[in-house]
């Protein structure tokens, strides 16, 4: 499974329910898991981003299904990264020659 970041900001109307928020990401914990994403951590911050969780999915298309899906309720903006961890940057290396 691949691993993600996803940085989250609330839009105003995630801000408006902010109280719901913990709430909010147990749902979607939830409803991610029949596509085979599960969550790995989530933690509410503070600065530029209100939300940053880690996650592993099958691919990059169910991903982005499952986050569209979220966006589409209106509470939230992300950005959403592929990340390696220490074993396949070193898959990735070795491909350097």
């Amino acid at each position: 499974m691949a691993t993600y970041i996803a940085l989250i900001n609330w839009t105003d109307q995630g801000v408006k329910n902010a109280r719901d928020s913990v709430s909010r990401y147990q749902e979607a914990r939830t409803a991610f898991e029949p596509l085979g994403i599960q969550f790995q951590s989530a933690f509410w911050t503070t600065g530029q981003y209100d939300v940053v969780v880690v996650l592993e999915a099958p691919d990059d298309e169910t991903l982005s299904v499952a986050i569209l899906k979220l966006a589409a309720q209106g509470n939230t903006r992300t950005q959403t990264f592929r990340a390696f961890n220490e074993e396949e940057m070193k898959g990735i290396a070795e491909k350097l020659g």
